[in-house]
């Protein structure tokens, strides 16, 4: 679930419990849960998505470089070893 969702069916399941005469102070509180909560996640050094799927493409290129550089390496070990006497 979504912080914005959590948040919002917070928002919710109160306001069904507090009678009319109190919505200021629920809107009050609403407002500082909100703040306390993008603190929070602000402060959980989180990444976006696009930022996550993008370092996931990266980390892809560098495995498959990887690979084939560790097929090189074979390939001219092999050819070292075949010479030797």
């Amino acid at each position: 679930m979504r912080p914005e969702d959590a948040l919002q069916s917070l928002r919710a399941r109160l306001a069904a419990l507090v009678p009319g005469s109190a919505e200021n102070a629920l809107e009050g509180f609403e407002s500082q849960v909100g703040l306390t909560l993008e603190a929070l996640i602000a402060r959980l050094d989180l990444v976006s998505r696009e930022e996550f799927d993008a370092q996931v493409r990266v980390l892809r290129r560098t495995r498959e470089r990887v690979e084939a550089l560790e097929l090189s390496v074979a390939e001219l070990e092999r050819q070292l070893h075949a010479r030797q006497p």
